[in-house]
Protein backbone atom coordinates (compact mmCIF):
# COMPACT_ATOMS: atom_id res chain seq x y z
CA UNK A 1 0.00 0.00 0.00
CA UNK A 2 2.17 2.75 -1.43
CA UNK A 3 -0.37 5.48 -1.54
CA UNK A 4 -1.46 7.38 0.96
CA UNK A 5 -4.89 6.43 2.63
CA UNK A 6 -8.17 8.70 2.90
CA UNK A 7 -9.26 8.96 6.61
CA UNK A 8 -12.63 7.73 7.18
CA UNK A 9 -14.81 9.96 9.73
CA UNK A 10 -14.81 7.73 12.68
CA UNK A 11 -18.33 9.10 13.49
CA UNK A 12 -20.44 8.97 10.05
CA UNK A 13 -21.68 12.23 10.38
CA UNK A 14 -21.98 12.38 6.42
CA UNK A 15 -21.62 8.28 5.25
CA UNK A 16 -23.48 9.37 1.73
CA UNK A 17 -20.73 12.47 1.17
CA UNK A 18 -17.77 10.90 2.23
CA UNK A 19 -19.28 7.52 -0.45
CA UNK A 20 -19.73 9.85 -3.07
CA UNK A 21 -16.21 11.14 -2.24
CA UNK A 22 -14.41 7.77 -2.64
CA UNK A 23 -16.09 7.10 -5.81
CA UNK A 24 -15.12 9.74 -7.63
CA UNK A 25 -11.54 8.61 -6.40
CA UNK A 26 -12.00 4.93 -8.40
CA UNK A 27 -13.64 1.45 -7.48
CA UNK A 28 -11.55 0.63 -5.23
CA UNK A 29 -9.75 2.96 -3.25
CA UNK A 30 -7.38 2.94 0.10
CA UNK A 31 -9.02 4.22 3.31
CA UNK A 32 -7.83 3.95 6.79
CA UNK A 33 -10.68 2.67 9.41
CA UNK A 34 -10.44 3.80 12.72
CA UNK A 35 -7.91 1.66 14.91
CA UNK A 36 -5.73 3.21 12.44
CA UNK A 37 -6.50 -0.44 9.51
CA UNK A 38 -5.63 0.33 5.86
CA UNK A 39 -7.72 -1.09 3.55
CA UNK A 40 -9.37 -1.27 0.21
CA UNK A 41 -13.21 0.86 -0.12
CA UNK A 42 -14.57 -0.98 -2.91
CA UNK A 43 -16.63 1.19 -4.34
CA UNK A 44 -18.25 -0.13 -7.88
CA UNK A 45 -21.37 -1.96 -7.63
CA UNK A 46 -20.20 -4.50 -10.52
CA UNK A 47 -16.48 -4.55 -9.06
CA UNK A 48 -17.93 -5.31 -5.09
CA UNK A 49 -20.66 -8.47 -6.83
CA UNK A 50 -17.70 -9.65 -8.30
CA UNK A 51 -15.87 -9.35 -5.17
CA UNK A 52 -18.08 -10.95 -2.90
CA UNK A 53 -18.00 -14.29 -4.62
CA UNK A 54 -14.27 -14.37 -5.65
CA UNK A 55 -12.50 -17.36 -4.02
CA UNK A 56 -9.34 -14.94 -3.97
CA UNK A 57 -11.31 -12.86 -1.36
CA UNK A 58 -11.21 -14.32 2.38
CA UNK A 59 -13.35 -13.41 5.88
CA UNK A 60 -10.58 -15.55 7.58
CA UNK A 61 -8.11 -13.23 9.38
CA UNK A 62 -6.77 -15.94 10.90
CA UNK A 63 -5.32 -17.37 7.61
CA UNK A 64 -5.59 -14.30 5.83
CA UNK A 65 -4.40 -11.04 7.33
CA UNK A 66 -1.10 -11.34 8.25
CA UNK A 67 -1.88 -7.91 10.75
CA UNK A 68 -4.20 -10.38 12.93
CA UNK A 69 -1.70 -13.00 12.72
CA UNK A 70 0.60 -10.91 14.03
CA UNK A 71 -1.34 -9.96 16.92
CA UNK A 72 -2.28 -6.78 15.67
CA UNK A 73 -6.34 -5.21 16.67
CA UNK A 74 -6.66 -7.35 18.87
CA UNK A 75 -7.86 -5.13 21.54
CA UNK A 76 -9.70 -2.81 19.49
CA UNK A 77 -13.23 -2.93 18.08
CA UNK A 78 -12.21 -5.26 15.26
CA UNK A 79 -12.72 -8.37 18.24
CA UNK A 80 -15.97 -8.76 17.65
CA UNK A 81 -16.18 -8.29 14.03
CA UNK A 82 -12.94 -10.63 12.99
CA UNK A 83 -12.02 -11.90 16.31
CA UNK A 84 -15.00 -14.04 15.56
CA UNK A 85 -15.31 -17.24 15.21
CA UNK A 86 -18.34 -17.97 12.91
CA UNK A 87 -19.73 -17.46 9.28
CA UNK A 88 -18.83 -13.98 8.97
CA UNK A 89 -15.29 -15.13 9.56
CA UNK A 90 -14.91 -18.22 7.66
CA UNK A 91 -13.36 -19.36 4.10
CA UNK A 92 -14.72 -22.10 2.01
CA UNK A 93 -15.07 -25.56 3.48
CA UNK A 94 -15.31 -23.68 6.70
CA UNK A 95 -18.01 -21.29 5.62
CA UNK A 96 -20.03 -24.07 3.46
CA UNK A 97 -20.20 -25.93 6.83
CA UNK A 98 -21.12 -23.35 8.93
CA UNK A 99 -23.71 -21.65 6.25
CA UNK A 100 -25.22 -24.94 6.24
CA UNK A 101 -25.88 -25.54 9.86
CA UNK A 102 -27.63 -22.57 10.45
CA UNK A 103 -29.32 -22.74 7.33
CA UNK A 104 -32.55 -25.11 8.57
CA UNK A 105 -32.82 -21.82 10.96
CA UNK A 106 -34.05 -19.37 8.39
CA UNK A 107 -35.81 -22.11 6.11
CA UNK A 108 -39.44 -20.60 4.39
CA UNK A 109 -41.58 -22.49 7.25
CA UNK A 110 -39.78 -21.10 9.67
CA UNK A 111 -39.37 -17.49 8.60
CA UNK A 112 -43.34 -17.96 7.65
CA UNK A 113 -44.53 -18.84 11.41
CA UNK A 114 -43.11 -15.97 12.23
CA UNK A 115 -45.61 -13.48 10.77
CA UNK A 116 -48.48 -13.91 13.41
CA UNK A 117 -45.77 -12.68 16.05
CA UNK A 118 -45.11 -10.14 13.71
CA UNK A 119 -48.12 -8.92 13.56
CA UNK A 120 -48.62 -9.14 17.27
CA UNK A 121 -45.49 -7.41 18.28
CA UNK A 122 -46.20 -4.49 15.80
CA UNK A 123 -49.71 -3.74 16.54
CA UNK A 124 -48.42 -3.59 20.51
CA UNK A 125 -45.88 -1.20 19.54
CA UNK A 126 -47.91 0.52 17.44
CA UNK A 127 -50.65 0.55 20.21
CA UNK A 128 -48.15 2.34 23.03
CA UNK A 129 -47.24 5.24 20.31
CA UNK A 130 -50.81 6.41 20.06
CA UNK A 131 -50.90 6.53 23.33
CA UNK A 132 -48.74 9.61 23.36
CA UNK A 133 -50.75 12.86 23.63
CA UNK A 134 -51.53 14.43 19.96
CA UNK A 135 -49.06 16.57 18.59
CA UNK A 136 -45.95 15.38 20.99
CA UNK A 137 -42.82 14.36 19.91
CA UNK A 138 -42.11 10.23 19.90
CA UNK A 139 -38.97 9.12 18.67
CA UNK A 140 -40.24 6.40 16.20
CA UNK A 141 -36.93 4.92 16.09
CA UNK A 142 -36.70 4.04 19.93
CA UNK A 143 -39.98 3.41 19.95
CA UNK A 144 -41.04 1.56 16.94
CA UNK A 145 -38.33 0.63 14.39
CA UNK A 146 -35.86 -0.52 17.14
CA UNK A 147 -37.30 -2.81 19.25
CA UNK A 148 -39.90 -4.39 17.12
CA UNK A 149 -36.74 -6.72 15.34
CA UNK A 150 -35.38 -6.92 18.21
CA UNK A 151 -38.30 -8.44 20.11
CA UNK A 152 -38.55 -10.45 17.12
CA UNK A 153 -35.21 -11.78 16.96
CA UNK A 154 -35.12 -12.74 20.88
CA UNK A 155 -38.73 -14.70 20.17
CA UNK A 156 -37.00 -16.55 17.44
CA UNK A 157 -33.93 -17.74 19.44
CA UNK A 158 -35.98 -18.01 22.45
CA UNK A 159 -34.19 -15.26 24.46
CA UNK A 160 -35.89 -15.10 28.31
CA UNK A 161 -38.42 -12.05 28.83
CA UNK A 162 -36.61 -8.98 30.99
CA UNK A 163 -32.95 -8.23 31.76
CA UNK A 164 -31.38 -10.59 29.14
CA UNK A 165 -32.93 -8.90 26.26
CA UNK A 166 -32.47 -5.31 27.93
CA UNK A 167 -28.92 -6.08 28.09
CA UNK A 168 -28.97 -8.08 24.57
CA UNK A 169 -30.28 -4.73 23.05
CA UNK A 170 -27.56 -2.31 24.94
CA UNK A 171 -24.92 -4.76 23.85
CA UNK A 172 -25.96 -5.11 19.96
CA UNK A 173 -25.70 -1.44 19.58
CA UNK A 174 -22.07 -1.11 21.16
CA UNK A 175 -21.34 -3.36 18.62
CA UNK A 176 -22.15 -1.45 16.48
CA UNK A 177 -20.09 1.56 17.31
CA UNK A 178 -16.63 1.42 16.14
CA UNK A 179 -15.85 4.58 18.38
CA UNK A 180 -15.51 2.84 21.19
CA UNK A 181 -12.43 2.57 23.11
CA UNK A 182 -10.26 -0.79 23.58
CA UNK A 183 -11.53 -1.11 27.18
CA UNK A 184 -15.09 -0.10 25.64
CA UNK A 185 -14.61 -2.84 22.97
CA UNK A 186 -13.04 -5.52 25.40
CA UNK A 187 -15.67 -5.21 27.71
CA UNK A 188 -18.08 -5.32 25.08
CA UNK A 189 -16.61 -8.85 23.86
CA UNK A 190 -16.75 -10.19 27.21
CA UNK A 191 -20.48 -9.29 27.95
CA UNK A 192 -21.87 -10.46 24.60
CA UNK A 193 -19.88 -13.75 24.82
CA UNK A 194 -20.82 -14.41 28.51
CA UNK A 195 -24.34 -13.40 27.59
CA UNK A 196 -24.69 -15.85 24.75
CA UNK A 197 -22.97 -18.49 26.87
CA UNK A 198 -25.93 -18.29 29.39
CA UNK A 199 -28.61 -18.61 26.79
CA UNK A 200 -26.62 -21.89 25.37
CA UNK A 201 -26.40 -23.43 29.36
CA UNK A 202 -30.23 -22.50 29.48
CA UNK A 203 -31.72 -23.97 26.12
CA UNK A 204 -29.18 -26.97 26.50
CA UNK A 205 -30.95 -27.71 30.01
CA UNK A 206 -34.62 -26.88 29.10
CA UNK A 207 -34.16 -27.06 25.35
CA UNK A 208 -37.47 -25.85 23.03
CA UNK A 209 -38.82 -25.23 19.86
CA UNK A 210 -36.53 -22.11 18.99
CA UNK A 211 -33.62 -21.74 16.84
CA UNK A 212 -31.24 -21.53 20.02
CA UNK A 213 -32.11 -24.89 20.95
CA UNK A 214 -32.01 -26.09 17.00
CA UNK A 215 -28.38 -25.40 17.07
CA UNK A 216 -27.36 -26.67 20.37
CA UNK A 217 -28.91 -30.21 19.31
CA UNK A 218 -27.42 -29.92 16.27
CA UNK A 219 -24.00 -29.44 18.27
CA UNK A 220 -24.23 -31.73 21.00
CA UNK A 221 -25.76 -34.73 18.50
CA UNK A 222 -22.88 -34.10 16.51
CA UNK A 223 -20.09 -32.65 18.30
CA UNK A 224 -17.92 -32.18 15.29
CA UNK A 225 -19.98 -30.31 13.26
CA UNK A 226 -20.10 -27.03 15.37
CA UNK A 227 -17.56 -26.21 18.19
CA UNK A 228 -19.04 -24.35 21.49
CA UNK A 229 -16.85 -21.37 20.27
CA UNK A 230 -18.65 -21.40 16.99
CA UNK A 231 -22.12 -22.43 18.09
CA UNK A 232 -21.99 -18.76 20.41
CA UNK A 233 -19.91 -16.83 17.77
CA UNK A 234 -23.19 -17.82 15.42
CA UNK A 235 -25.45 -16.66 17.57
CA UNK A 236 -23.49 -13.61 17.89
CA UNK A 237 -23.66 -13.09 14.11
CA UNK A 238 -27.68 -13.98 13.79
CA UNK A 239 -28.73 -11.88 16.68
CA UNK A 240 -26.59 -8.89 16.04
CA UNK A 241 -26.84 -8.88 12.43
CA UNK A 242 -31.05 -9.43 12.21
CA UNK A 243 -31.31 -6.85 14.89
CA UNK A 244 -29.54 -3.89 13.64
CA UNK A 245 -30.07 -4.20 9.74
CA UNK A 246 -33.69 -4.43 10.11
CA UNK A 247 -33.88 -1.44 12.69
CA UNK A 248 -32.19 0.93 9.88
CA UNK A 249 -34.09 -0.53 7.05
CA UNK A 250 -37.42 0.42 8.71
CA UNK A 251 -36.31 3.55 9.98
CA UNK A 252 -34.83 4.36 6.67
CA UNK A 253 -37.39 3.64 4.80
CA UNK A 254 -39.73 5.87 7.05
CA UNK A 255 -37.40 8.52 6.77
CA UNK A 256 -36.69 8.31 2.80
CA UNK A 257 -41.24 8.55 2.30
CA UNK A 258 -41.33 11.23 4.68
CA UNK A 259 -38.73 13.30 2.69
CA UNK A 260 -40.15 12.34 -0.60
CA UNK A 261 -43.96 12.27 -0.26
CA UNK A 262 -44.78 11.71 -3.94
CA UNK A 263 -43.35 8.48 -3.42
CA UNK A 264 -45.42 7.81 -0.23
CA UNK A 265 -48.40 8.82 -2.65
CA UNK A 266 -47.10 6.41 -5.04
CA UNK A 267 -47.75 3.38 -2.95
CA UNK A 268 -50.95 4.75 -1.26
CA UNK A 269 -52.52 5.24 -4.94
CA UNK A 270 -51.55 1.20 -5.57
CA UNK A 271 -49.00 2.81 -8.50
CA UNK A 272 -45.82 1.02 -6.52
CA UNK A 273 -46.04 -1.53 -3.53
CA UNK A 274 -44.51 -1.75 -0.24
CA UNK A 275 -41.64 -4.02 -1.73
CA UNK A 276 -40.51 -1.40 -3.91
CA UNK A 277 -40.22 1.08 -1.41
CA UNK A 278 -37.83 -1.65 0.91
CA UNK A 279 -35.69 -2.14 -2.39
CA UNK A 280 -35.39 0.81 -3.01
CA UNK A 281 -34.59 1.86 0.62
CA UNK A 282 -31.76 -0.63 0.67
CA UNK A 283 -30.53 0.44 -2.28
CA UNK A 284 -30.35 4.59 -1.48
CA UNK A 285 -29.89 4.05 1.77
CA UNK A 286 -28.87 0.70 3.10
CA UNK A 287 -28.35 -0.40 6.80
CA UNK A 288 -25.28 -1.62 6.89
CA UNK A 289 -22.85 1.05 5.07
CA UNK A 290 -19.49 -0.18 5.17
CA UNK A 291 -18.95 -3.80 6.52
CA UNK A 292 -15.85 -4.99 7.96
CA UNK A 293 -13.13 -6.75 7.09
CA UNK A 294 -11.94 -9.03 3.73
CA UNK A 295 -8.90 -9.83 2.70
CA UNK A 296 -6.86 -11.01 0.04
CA UNK A 297 -5.70 -14.40 -0.56
CA UNK A 298 -3.84 -13.53 -3.78
CA UNK A 299 -2.91 -10.67 -5.54
CA UNK A 300 -5.84 -9.15 -7.25
CA UNK A 301 -5.89 -7.03 -10.27
CA UNK A 302 -8.36 -4.54 -10.48
CA UNK A 303 -9.49 -3.58 -13.98
CA UNK A 304 -8.30 -0.16 -14.52
CA UNK A 305 -7.54 0.39 -11.12
CA UNK A 306 -4.88 -0.89 -8.78
CA UNK A 307 -3.53 -4.20 -7.88
CA UNK A 308 -4.94 -5.35 -4.15
CA UNK A 309 -2.19 -7.21 -2.48
CA UNK A 310 -2.24 -10.38 -0.99
CA UNK A 311 -2.88 -10.00 2.83
CA UNK A 312 -4.41 -6.33 2.58
CA UNK A 313 -7.87 -5.75 3.89
CA UNK A 314 -11.10 -4.97 1.89
CA UNK A 315 -14.22 -3.09 3.14
CA UNK A 316 -17.39 -3.41 1.18
CA UNK A 317 -18.85 -0.28 0.57
CA UNK A 318 -22.61 -0.57 0.29
CA UNK A 319 -22.95 2.80 0.63
CA UNK A 320 -21.14 3.79 -2.31
CA UNK A 321 -22.26 0.90 -4.96
CA UNK A 322 -25.83 1.29 -3.86
CA UNK A 323 -25.79 4.92 -5.38
CA UNK A 324 -23.17 4.03 -8.48
CA UNK A 325 -24.01 5.95 -11.34
CA UNK A 326 -22.48 3.11 -13.49
CA UNK A 327 -24.97 0.47 -12.12
CA UNK A 328 -27.88 3.31 -11.69
CA UNK A 329 -27.78 6.03 -14.37
CA UNK A 330 -27.35 9.56 -13.38
CA UNK A 331 -30.87 9.24 -11.15
CA UNK A 332 -28.80 7.08 -8.72
CA UNK A 333 -28.81 9.60 -5.82
CA UNK A 334 -32.73 10.17 -6.25
CA UNK A 335 -35.45 8.32 -4.19
CA UNK A 336 -37.44 6.53 -6.86
CA UNK A 337 -39.50 3.39 -5.83
CA UNK A 338 -40.41 2.90 -9.56
CA UNK A 339 -36.96 2.22 -10.70
CA UNK A 340 -36.40 0.09 -13.13
CA UNK A 341 -33.69 -2.47 -11.87
CA UNK A 342 -33.36 -1.84 -8.64
CA UNK A 343 -30.78 -4.44 -7.65
CA UNK A 344 -28.71 -3.76 -4.97
CA UNK A 345 -25.68 -5.73 -2.34
CA UNK A 346 -27.83 -4.69 0.66
CA UNK A 347 -27.62 -8.31 2.19
CA UNK A 348 -24.27 -9.49 0.18
CA UNK A 349 -24.59 -11.35 -2.84
CA UNK A 350 -23.90 -15.05 -3.56
CA UNK A 351 -22.58 -17.65 -1.05
CA UNK A 352 -22.41 -14.27 0.96
CA UNK A 353 -25.85 -13.75 0.87
CA UNK A 354 -27.87 -13.19 4.45
CA UNK A 355 -30.02 -15.77 5.19
CA UNK A 356 -31.96 -13.34 7.19
CA UNK A 357 -32.69 -10.97 4.73
CA UNK A 358 -36.35 -13.04 4.28
CA UNK A 359 -37.21 -12.12 7.47
CA UNK A 360 -36.00 -8.65 7.62
CA UNK A 361 -37.95 -8.22 4.30
CA UNK A 362 -40.96 -9.31 5.68
CA UNK A 363 -41.29 -7.44 8.84
CA UNK A 364 -40.25 -4.61 7.01
CA UNK A 365 -43.33 -5.16 4.35
CA UNK A 366 -45.85 -5.72 7.60
CA UNK A 367 -44.38 -3.05 10.28
CA UNK A 368 -44.14 0.18 7.06
CA UNK A 369 -47.90 -0.40 6.26
CA UNK A 370 -48.87 -0.38 9.62
CA UNK A 371 -47.24 2.24 10.50
CA UNK A 372 -48.80 4.80 7.65
CA UNK A 373 -52.03 2.83 8.21
CA UNK A 374 -51.74 3.75 11.76
CA UNK A 375 -50.80 7.77 11.29
CA UNK A 376 -51.59 8.76 8.07
CA UNK A 377 -50.55 12.45 9.37
CA UNK A 378 -47.10 11.42 9.90
CA UNK A 379 -44.55 13.87 9.87
CA UNK A 380 -40.63 14.28 10.86
CA UNK A 381 -40.57 16.63 13.74
CA UNK A 382 -37.39 18.16 12.89
CA UNK A 383 -35.80 18.93 8.88
CA UNK A 384 -33.59 16.24 7.68
CA UNK A 385 -30.36 18.07 8.34
CA UNK A 386 -31.27 18.04 12.06
CA UNK A 387 -31.25 14.46 12.50
CA UNK A 388 -27.89 12.93 13.74
CA UNK A 389 -26.41 9.69 12.25
CA UNK A 390 -25.87 6.78 14.24
CA UNK A 391 -21.76 7.35 15.71
CA UNK A 392 -19.42 5.18 13.39
CA UNK A 393 -18.91 4.35 9.74
CA UNK A 394 -20.53 0.78 9.71
CA UNK A 395 -24.48 1.80 10.48
CA UNK A 396 -26.41 3.35 7.91
CA UNK A 397 -29.19 4.95 9.96
CA UNK A 398 -30.14 7.96 12.29
CA UNK A 399 -29.99 7.58 16.01
CA UNK A 400 -33.37 9.04 16.80
CA UNK A 401 -36.38 9.44 14.43
CA UNK A 402 -38.37 12.45 15.87
CA UNK A 403 -42.17 12.72 14.46
CA UNK A 404 -45.59 13.61 14.69
CA UNK A 405 -48.37 11.29 14.62
CA UNK A 406 -51.59 11.78 13.57
CA UNK A 407 -53.96 13.42 15.95
CA UNK A 408 -57.06 10.89 15.58
CA UNK A 409 -55.29 7.63 14.87
CA UNK A 410 -56.89 4.29 13.61
CA UNK A 411 -57.33 1.33 15.83
CA UNK A 412 -54.83 -1.78 16.18
CA UNK A 413 -56.91 -3.77 14.32
CA UNK A 414 -57.31 -1.67 11.58
CA UNK A 415 -53.64 -1.17 11.24
CA UNK A 416 -52.75 -4.44 11.48
CA UNK A 417 -55.31 -5.89 8.85
CA UNK A 418 -53.91 -3.29 6.11
CA UNK A 419 -50.64 -4.91 6.93
CA UNK A 420 -51.82 -8.36 6.29
CA UNK A 421 -52.40 -8.32 2.32
CA UNK A 422 -49.17 -6.72 2.04
CA UNK A 423 -47.28 -9.03 4.07
CA UNK A 424 -48.39 -12.41 1.95
CA UNK A 425 -46.46 -10.54 -1.06
CA UNK A 426 -43.41 -12.66 -1.75
CA UNK A 427 -39.84 -10.48 -1.54
CA UNK A 428 -38.43 -9.09 -4.69
CA UNK A 429 -34.77 -10.31 -4.87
Amino acid sequence: MGQQPVVIDPTGADIHGEAARLRELGSAVLIEIPAGVHAWAITSHSLLKDLLTDPRVSKDPRQHWPAWQRGEYHDSWLQTWVGVTNMFTAYGADHRRLRKLIAPAFTARRTDAMLPRVERITAALLDKLAAAPAGEVVDLRGDFAHPLPMQVICELFGVPDGDMRTELSRLSDAIMDPTLTPEQAGQTAVDIHTLLSNLVAIKRENPDDDLTSLLVSGRDDDGERMTETELVDTLLLVIVAGHETTVDLIGNAVHALLTHPEQLELVRNGKASWNDVIEETLRWDPSIANLPLRFAVEDIEIPGGPTIRKGEAIVPSYVAAGRDPEQHGTTADDFDIQRPGQEHLAFGHGVHHCLGAPLARMEARIALPAIFDRFPDLELAVPTEQLVPIEGFISGGYRTLPVRLSSEPATGAESVAGAESVASLPASA
